[in-house]
């Protein structure tokens, strides 16, 4: 009996399966691999404390974000002080659903 929803395996396969290249955040999140409040968990986490070092989803792919903030310029851009956080972490999300995590 089908329900219309695949298994997180399936899910995994189908992106495996028409991508060349590995998946994004946002490509997985997408498939359900990551959801967005995990999403949101490691940009807090990433904003508590930069040197804590790379987040791991319960899927078990890895991302170090302060290596995404050190790689791109747009940071340089948007200082992080308290009267401009929303516009860094506007940034930030970007820059995290664009990436591609370690995969486990």
């Amino acid at each position: 009996m089908s329900t219309g929803r695949h298994s997180l395996s399936q899910r995994q396969g189908m992106i495996s399966a028409s991508m060349a290249e590995p998946a994004t955040v946002a490509d997985l999140r997408k498939a359900g691999i990551i959801n967005s409040q995990e999403v949101v968990a490691a940009i807090d986490a990433y904003m508590r404390n930069s040197a804590s070092g790379p987040y791991r989803f319960a899927s078990g792919h890895s991302l170090d974000i302060a290596a995404i903030v050190d790689a791109s310029p747009a940071f340089q851009m948007v200082e992080r002080t308290e009267t401009l956080e929303n516009a860094f972490r506007v940034v930030l999300a970007a820059a995290v659903m664009a990436a591609r995590p370690t995969a486990p």
